[in-house]
């Protein structure tokens, strides 16, 4: 059993079962004593006590300290299930989403952790200098051809209503328990950022776009060009991103998948 394993025994005592929960950094764990369970987390962002008073994300129970400076926080882990796909066009789904991008408390902790801003010329930038470095990736026509349309369009994607984004509101990211609560999890990526960029990956990955009108009825906003011109935007930014990042990780079959994506979101008017 590994050292982070041994602290989280020593903090709840060892007649707890902790297993990995896995996830990118490894930092993440389950804790079982009889029908007690916990979500543990090490180093979590100052910003979870908000997610957990707002309701976003089940409910904080501890925060710790440890001697080597490590902070251990334990969430209430509740019976439920991911979202599937098709759970996605769901009145909760966009009421939660619009409670996210609405909050003051959200926004506020963003900014005191010193986050600033991300414009969409910041995010271009950050894609030509991330493709310097991914080989023949750049060279391939569709990345070249995404790249021309983000240029031409960065005029017209400008938007000063900046709010909290999650950045990867897949449906495995958000939680339905028995009692139907529902939570969006894993704030790793958060943002402040146009809104348009959770909102147009979701629309784009899992509603079918004769339905966009009408969730972005219930999420509380109009159908308007500006807003399809920005979703579709950032859902092109964030789609090379991601062949960038699976390309890194040498995911041929994600890259070719997400890079199939790019071509038909290209080709779509």
């Amino acid at each position: 059993m590994n050292l982070k394993v041994n602290w989280f025994e020593y903090i709840l005592g060892d007649e707890w079962i902790i297993t990995s929960a896995g996830g990118a950094t490894g930092d993440a764990y389950f804790a079982q004593y009889n029908d007690k369970k916990l979500f543990l987390k090490r180093n979590s962002s100052p910003f979870l006590a908000v997610l957990s008073a707002e309701g976003i994300v089940p409910k904080l129970m501890w925060t710790k300290r440890l001697e080597n400076g490590d902070v251990i926080t334990a969430q209430h882990w509740l019976k439920g299930r991911e979202l599937k796909p098709s759970d996605m066009f769901d009145y909760n789904v966009a009421h939660l989403l619009r409670k996210i991008h609405q909050s003051n408390e959200l926004l506020d902790m963003l900014k005191r952790l010193e986050k600033k801003p991300l414009l969409p010329e910041e995010i271009l930038v950050d894609i030509k200098s991330q493709l310097v470095y991914a080989g023949e990736l750049g060279n391939l026509s569709v990345i070249e051809n995404a790249l021309d349309v983000l240029e031409r369009e960065l005029p017209n994607v400008q938007y000063d209503h900046k709010v909290v984004c999650h950045c990867d509101v897949n449906h495995n990211n958000w939680l339905i328990t028995e009692k139907e609560q529902l939570f969006l999890i894993d704030w790793d990526g958060a943002i402040i950022a146009d809104p348009a960029i959770d909102i147009g990956m979701l629309l784009h990955w899992y509603i079918n776009e004769k339905d966009w009108a009408t969730w972005l009825q219930m999420y509380g906003l109009e159908l308007s060009d500006h807003l399809q011109i920005r979703m579709k935007w950032y859902v092109i930014s964030q789609t090379i991103q991601s062949v960038i990042w699976y390309k890194s990780k040498n995911h041929n079959k994600e890259v070719e998948h997400w890079l199939n994506y790019l071509q038909d979101l290209l080709g779509k008017p």
